[in-house]
């Protein structure tokens, strides 16, 4: 038979634990070793889902996740324009690194009060706490750096603006208005499809491209040369209709 676990039990025993835990899963760096028993965690949230505890350990840990990101985003505020896309990649990368450890931990707190009583899912939840509290804060600050990275070779790695660009389509895909063609290099088809409307002005480019390579020496004499134009008038096509994506 488990023992009974009071409000001053949790709050004095178990939630420090938890809160200790969930502190160092939130500022670990990548490859870093934490000490604690994952096991003695677990148990610890089964124990008090079990005694009725869970809506004061949502509110705790919503609470203090919260503190966190506030945090994050007040460094954040404070960094200088050359490293501000690289401060963020690090705080995205990291709160999406600690999720992967926080949200197994409160599986069970998840299956049995967050999705049965809140109809929600603790990972949606802690997702749209980032998004509002750091993602949102900072969106019209990032979006012109991230442009003006992208016309500046070197600035920033691939994979930095590929971490980044996708990582904000996923908190809010909506944001992929700011910037379509920014979004689109790393998200498949999110430009809207091409419409019929459109295909005679793209046949009547097609036919200006023609034009332009025959004044230019792609005389259909020239087999070659005709191939060449051929050639580059349906890459020219197919750019174009990729560029718009298809569903």
């Amino acid at each position: 038979v488990m023992n009974v676990i009071t409000i001053e039990d949790y709050k004095s025993t178990y939630w420090p634990k938890l809160d200790s835990a969930i502190d160092q899963l939130l500022t670990q760096s990548p490859g870093d070793y934490i000490p604690i028993s994952y096991e003695q965690i677990y148990s610890c949230v089964y124990k008090c889902v079990c005694q009725q505890h869970s809506e004061q350990m949502y509110s705790d840990l919503i609470k203090k996740i919260t503190n966190h990101l506030e945090r994050v985003s007040k460094e954040l505020q404070a960094s200088p324009p050359d490293l501000y896309i690289e401060r963020f990649n690090i705080a995205l990368g990291q709160y999406m690194g600690a999720l992967q450890s926080i949200v197994p931990l409160f599986i069970y707190m998840n299956k049995f009060y967050i999705e049965t009583k809140l109809n929600r899912d603790l990972k949606d939840d802690l997702i749209k706490l980032f998004t509002d509290h750091v993602a949102e804060k900072h969106i019209y600050n990032l979006m012109p750096l991230l442009l003006e990275a992208q016309s500046t070779p070197f600035q920033i790695t691939p994979s930095t603006m590929a971490n980044i660009v996708k990582g904000l389509y996923t908190l809010r895909p909506e944001w992929v208005q700011m910037a379509p063609a920014l979004f689109s290099k790393f998200i498949p088809n999110i430009l809207p499809p091409a419409v019929e409307s459109e295909l005679q002005e793209y046949a009547a480019q097609d036919q200006k491209l023609q034009r332009e390579l025959m004044q230019n020496g792609f005389t259909r004499g020239d087999q070659s040369r005709k191939r060449a134009g051929d050639e580059l008038t349906y890459n020219g096509s197919s750019a174009c209709a990729s560029s718009r994506g298809y569903r």
